[in-house]
C-alpha cells in the first residue's frame, strides 16, 4: 500500500507566473500562478508541478556542471521535428550541446533544461 499519492514536483526560479504559463501551456494543463507561487495541474488534478521564486535564482548551465541541473523533465511527444518549433514558440532555446537522437534538450524561460522525447 502506498503512503502517499499525488507527488508535487516543484521548481526554483526567477518568476513562477512567467514558468507556469510555459509549462501549462506545453502539457495542456491549468494554470494558477502569482507573483509569489505558482502551479499547473490537468483537468482531472492527478499531478501537479509547481515553481516558488528564488531570490538571486541562477539557471542551471548545460551541458556543464557549473550550475548542476540537480533535475529536469522529460516530456513525450510523437515528432519531434513537429513538437521542436512548437516549444521553441513558448519560450524554450535549443542549445547546441544534443547527446541523443531519440530526444532532444531544451531550456525553459529560466534556464532549465527539460526533453522532448520519443523513446
Amino acid at each position: 500500500m502506498a503512503i502517499a499519492m499525488y507527488p508535487s514536483f516543484v521548481m526554483d526560479c526567477p518568476d513562477p507566473a512567467v514558468l507556469a504559463r510555459f509549462y501549462g501551456e506545453l502539457l495542456g494543463w491549468t494554470v494558477k500562478a502569482d507573483e509569489t507561487w505558482g502551479e499547473i495541474r490537468p483537468e482531472d488534478g492527478s499531478n501537479v508541478i509547481c515553481f516558488q521564486p528564488v531570490k538571486d535564482f541562477k539557471a542551471p548551465v548545460w551541458p556543464s556542471q557549473d550550475v548542476p541541473q540537480q533535475m529536469h523533465l522529460d516530456v513525450m511527444v510523437q515528432d519531434l521535428d513537429a513538437a521542436e518549433p512548437e516549444v521553441l514558440k513558448l519560450g524554450a532555446t535549443k542549445p547546441e550541446h544534443q547527446p541523443g537522437t531519440t530526444f532532444r534538450v531544451f531550456l525553459d524561460p529560466a534556464g532549465h533544461p527539460f526533453c522532448l522525447c520519443v523513446d
